[in-house]
């Protein structure tokens, strides 16, 4: 049963187009920052934040401290992620 809870947990973490877009996104361009991603997909800033959230939550993206700036990248896990969806295009 925990398997299931945790598979369901990274599913959750990527069921939207608009993370899925901004996992493609940090794996073209790592180490961006909330306010390049929020830019660069189009989304209000609170709304990145949020998807953001999702991502670090389930997994998919990781957080580092750069003096002020939060930086964001794809994980391993992230990375099988995209590899997965790019098999259902």
């Amino acid at each position: 049963m925990k398997r299931f809870r945790y598979l369901e947990g990274i599913v959750k973490g990527f069921a939207n187009h608009r993370r899925i877009e901004i996992l493609a996104l940090l794996e073209k361009s790592p180490e961006l920052s909330l306010a390049e991603t929020s830019e660069a997909v189009g989304v209000d800033f609170r709304t990145a934040g949020e998807h953001m959230r999702k991502l670090v939550a389930s997994g998919l993206v990781m957080k580092r401290n750069a003096g002020k700036a939060v930086r964001h990248a794809v994980t391993p896990l992230g990375h099988n992620v995209l590899r997965f969806c790019r098999t259902l295009e």
